[in-house]
């Protein structure tokens, strides 16, 4: 009698597109802090991922775009701005937490270079723009609005003029680093500024 065949092994199949996805971006933001932006193509992600030039080329209009969202997917929850209904402690918290994500290697020369490379790269600067400058700077926003509300900051306050001053002038000592960028010149920023906008 002859004995049963043992059932036929299944082939691993085709990855779910999200289980796809995940594995490009951690593995482009795991390329993006060992070699910088430079350091991120398609080829060298897709081959890394085990996923399809093709797929990558759908998904992103270009390196720069693939490299800024894994960027973002892994310091997103770093640049949450909380609401504890105190406006300054949470701009200080806000802005010390983001001092020091500029501050951080390899994040800090990361963010350079996004910054530097969306000068000439329109996918990277829609992508930074929709997916970072806009939704943060409408965070910011609401927050200082609320707080406007609250009594906290003047009426005729402008937020997103505060947003620039604020966040701007870290931006500033990131590019061009002749001065100190730290926690220390946090305080003093939101310092400065309240002094002439709270309520």
């Amino acid at each position: 009698m002859d004995e049963p065949k043992a059932p036929a092994r299944r082939g691993r199949g085709r990855r779910p597109a999200a289980e796809v996805r995940q594995a490009v971006l951690e593995t482009a933001g795991a390329l993006l802090f060992e070699a910088g932006l430079p350091g991120i193509t398609f080829e060298k992600v897709a081959a890394r991922a085990g996923a399809s030039k093709m797929t990558l080329y759908k998904w992103w209009p270009s390196p720069g775009a693939l490299a800024f969202e894994a960027y973002f997917a892994a310091v997103e929850d770093t640049l949450a701005f909380e609401d504890t209904g105190d406006i300054e402690r949470d701009l200080a918290a806000q802005l010390h937490s983001f001092v020091g994500l500029l501050t951080e290697l390899p994040a800090g020369p990361v963010i350079a270079q996004f910054v530097g490379a969306a000068q000439s790269d329109p996918a990277l600067a829609d992508a930074f723009a929709q997916h970072y400058t806009h939704p943060r700077r409408r965070l910011a926003v609401d927050r200082l609005t609320r707080a406007q509300r609250a009594g906290q900051i003047r009426a005729e306050v402008d937020p997103q003029v505060v947003v620039d001053q604020l966040w701007g002038a870290c931006y500033h000592r990131l590019m061009l680093p002749d001065e100190p960028l730290d926690a220390a010149f946090a305080d003093a920023l939101i310092d400065n500024l309240l002094r002439g906008i709270r309520g």
